[in-house]
């Protein structure tokens, strides 16, 4: 479901560049205009620092986004385990109420006691559980039978109510899910249409001191680095496998194997390693340990931007990253601009 609602590539940070940068086409505009009332171009620097709150804004959607498709496929999963359940009890329900049934119409077939016969017709469980002693009227030397019926009518009853709160939670959850996509999209939209407004000078201005916006990293570019280095320790297979997704593309939302997110990145290295963790960096940052940054080795993971961006360190000086829709899975320097500005804590999986 995650993959299915985040299927259409979105321009996510490159293009939320352009709500803050709108500021940056309004320096040619304020730049010839003249008069008391005309207002002060935005500096270079305010442009960036909203930039920077915006990229902030749209990690944390994007991570919320991950953990709430999360916890729609593993409501899924309960829900199919709920259906198999609540197949076997309405198959236990069935088979003991035509058994008393038997009973109530052998018993009762010359008196006038009509209402057994009628509760026995019945396939809801809650109105039998309402007329339990009507049924326990059948008892005697079929006590065990009333007994039996009883016992799955409340199995069926109590299995439909999971059923019914499990459906009501997918249901909440598919809403989550629509309204931070939707959220997202209205401003990528709009971001989009301010970003190719801007000269190629303009953006790269602006963008140079954001999340992939400084030289040095590595893209598609078919000349990716790869690893040579040892592959013994679970930390080491993490690496090799970070390093062999260089050149993917990002995909909001995705995991893998061929485009990832940040926090779907550094998931499914470790999992290569053999290793579970969580699948949002907000989960990452509380149920990882935390180290110093003196500390940091290979493999080791970098949170960014107010717990709303994650890294995997490669060791050598260098991350490995997937910044943002519309660029790729790349190697950059640890010490870029913008990660250490915006670095929360390293955490040890």
């Amino acid at each position: 479901m995650a993959k299915h609602l985040a299927s259409t590539t979105q321009i996510r940070r490159g293009a939320v560049l352009a709500v803050a940068v709108a500021a940056a086409t309004s320096l040619a505009v304020y730049t010839g205009t003249t008069g008391a009332g005309a207002a002060a171009a935005p500096t270079i620097s305010q442009v960036k620092a909203q930039i920077n709150t915006l990229q902030a804004k749209i990690d944390k959607i994007g991570q919320q986004y991950d953990g709430a498709s999360q916890d729609y496929a593993s409501a899924q999963a309960r829900l199919a385990q709920v259906e198999k359940q609540a197949a076997s009890a309405q198959a236990r329900y069935n088979a003991a109420r035509a058994q008393l049934a038997q009973v109530a119409v052998s018993e009762y077939e010359n008196s006038n006691q009509t209402s057994i016969i009628g509760l026995l017709s019945s396939g809801n469980p809650a109105d039998v559980l309402s007329q339990a002693s009507l049924v326990l009227e059948v008892a005697g030397t079929h006590n065990e039978e009333a007994a039996q019926y009883l016992t799955a009518a409340q199995t069926l009853a109590s299995v439909s109510e999971q059923r019914q709160r499990t459906e009501q939670g997918i249901a909440q959850i598919r809403a989550q899910l629509a309204g931070q996509k939707t959220s997202l999209n209205k401003l990528l939209a709009s971001s989009q249409a301010t970003l190719d407004s801007l000269t190629a000078a303009q953006q790269a201005q602006v963008t140079a001191d954001t999340i992939g916006g400084t030289t040095g990293g590595s893209g598609q570019s078919g000349s990716e680095p790869t690893y040579t280095g040892p592959t013994g320790t679970q930390a080491d297979k993490a690496v090799a496998f970070a390093y062999a997704q260089l050149g993917k593309p990002y995909v909001y939302g995705a995991t893998g194997p061929s485009s990832y997110d940040c926090s779907g990145l550094v998931q499914a290295a470790w999992a290569a390693a053999g290793v579970a963790i969580p699948r949002t960096t907000f989960e990452d940052w509380d149920d990882l340990p935390h180290i110093p940054v003196s500390q940091m080795v290979p493999g080791d993971l970098i949170i960014y931007d107010g717990e709303g961006h994650v890294a995997i360190y490669v060791g050598d000086g260098y991350i490995i990253d997937a910044p943002h829709t519309g660029a790729f899975v790349e190697r950059v320097p640890y010490d870029e601009s913008w990660y250490i500005d915006n670095e929360d804590g390293v955490l040890q999986p």
